[in-house]
């Protein structure tokens, strides 16, 4: 194509850019044969040092932009603001990811979503606001996400349209392609604040008290098994990463996820990753043959990223066969709904348990429930702590340790994470030689042992039921 034919659709050095079209354009940036040259053209010429490691990120993306700002200055016809313009699109299809870069750069962003290249959604403050980026067309937006699944060695194809990745910050990705998807090809981020979250931060933003934070830290160190549940988008694998901050340094971790997220500090922690199928529909590893292959490894502690199938009986035998102190998260409305999850999880493996075997195997292994919950002002609070208690017949006894005290008077969210006076009766706080916080060791009994007891619906610790909770929000419970 001639130079003047590309140059047809320029704005005159006077008229006003504007990065967006109207919704009625055609959606197809001027600049956008421009735009595809150049980048061809810079990655053609410094695609070995794309991938130099010796460059530091801020170098790399000097040399960049000082060879597109070259490439530039032949052009004509170009205001200096729409010069400027392309040379940050440029590099950030270069070596970012296209005209979303700028969003996830943004702290402030925890989610970004793109409903097709001219349809871009981002949750800030947890509430979804429309933004007015776009990309030049579906080939580009494609582009973009292929970059992205490809550094974590995946790939989207209409042979293979669904693909869930990550960006090397942890950040979680998720990507649809036609022809399941009807509107274009679809990209959701979810973001991973680049500043490491521990209790004290989610007590200082009102996400967990002061006594429940000192709780967990006591449960952790006395290897409780603990599940985190929640909904979509609630804080659960952040919740995650917070406990992991309480593990001792000197126990062994392993870690299984479908894409790695988890951020631990300790200095013993091997990270598994699974694998989808290839090409030839071949080569796949599942979470379950990875958890079975962690049981190998020697490990004090298994973190499972989240259980979504068949893995959760490997999880539950895993605990209830010496890794104590496993951590997991799945997805549920409360914590009775978290224990149907986990059995109908375990009859997914396809083996004929009888479901009595199976809930007792899920009341043996684990200990604590912590659900978590957003709320409509996009807060996250944790709004229940949950002991799992023994088998009472056919059902598993839970008991409240922690529960959300609502206060209508501040809003939706507005209330605070309340001790409820009830003793957790677990043994291996005294079996670890780690003392209950001192608001608890008043408590030498079990629950019906106490003023008001019998109010919240708990008996004894040879005979506990579950109260009542959290009766407003807890409907099913």
């Amino acid at each position: 194509m001639e130079l003047r034919e590309r140059l047809q659709g320029y704005r005159p050095a006077n008229e006003p850019s504007s990065e967006i079209r109207s919704p009625s354009s055609t959606g197809t940036d001027t600049f956008s044969d421009l735009k595809d040259r150049i980048h061809t053209g810079v990655i053609s010429e410094l695609g070995p040092r794309l991938y130099n490691e010796t460059l530091s990120p801020a170098a790399l993306r000097e040399v960049v932009l000082n060879d597109i700002r070259s490439r530039l200055a032949e052009e004509r016809g170009i205001s200096t603001a729409d010069r400027d313009r392309l040379v940050q699109e440029i590099a950030n299809d270069t070596l970012g990811h296209g005209p979303i870069e700028p969003l996830l750069q943004d702290e402030d962003i925890t989610e970004v979503m793109v409903n097709g290249p001219a349809d871009v959604w981002v949750e800030r403050g947890g509430r979804l606001q429309h933004t007015g980026i776009r990309f030049t067309d579906e080939h580009h937006l494609r582009r973009i996400i292929n970059k992205i699944v490809a550094q974590v060695g995946r790939r989207v194809d209409e042979a293979s349209p669904m693909v869930d990745a990550r960006l090397p910050d942890g950040s979680r990705v998720n990507a649809v392609l036609p022809p399941l998807s009807l509107t274009g090809p679809l990209l959701t981020i979810r973001k991973f604040s680049k500043k490491r979250l521990d209790l004290v931060d989610l007590v200082r933003t009102g996400s967990l008290s002061g006594e429940a934070k000192e709780f967990l830290e006591t449960s952790i160190r006395s290897e409780l098994n603990i599940l985190v549940s929640g909904g979509t988008g609630s804080g659960k694998t952040t919740l995650l990463n917070a406990l992991s901050t309480a593990i001792p340094d000197s126990d062994r971790i392993v870690t299984i996820e479908d894409a790695a997220e988890l951020r631990l500090n300790q200095a013993h922690v091997l990270r598994l990753e699974s694998r989808p199928k290839n090409i030839e529909g071949q080569g796949e590893i599942p979470i379950r043959e990875l958890v079975r292959n962690s049981l190998r490894m020697r490990p004090d502690r298994i973190i499972v990223g989240e259980v979504r199938g068949a893995e959760a009986l490997d999880m539950l035998q895993a605990m209830n066969t010496g890794h104590d102190g496993s951590l997991s998260t799945c997805h549920a409305n409360t914590p009775r709904d978290a224990i149907s999850r986990i059995e109908s999880m375990v009859l997914m493996a396809g083996i004929d348990f009888p479901i009595r075997a199976v809930r007792q195997q899920a009341s043996r292994a684990l200990d604590l429930i912590i659900q978590i919950e957003r709320f409509s002002d996009g807060k996250r609070k944790i709004t229940s702590i949950t002991e799992v208690q023994r088998m009472e017949g056919d059902t598993v006894t839970l008991q409240d340790i922690f529960e959300f005290r609502t206060d209508p008077s501040l809003g939706d969210s507005g209330g605070a994470l309340t001790y409820t006076g009830l003793r957790p009766t677990c043994g291996k706080f005294e079996r670890h030689g780690v003392p209950l916080p001192s608001y608890m060791e008043q408590h030498q009994f079990g629950s019906a042992d106490r003023p008001g007891a019998a109010e919240r619906g708990a008996t004894s610790i040879f005979g506990a039921r579950p109260g009542p909770g959290l009766a407003e929000r807890r409907a099913g419970r």
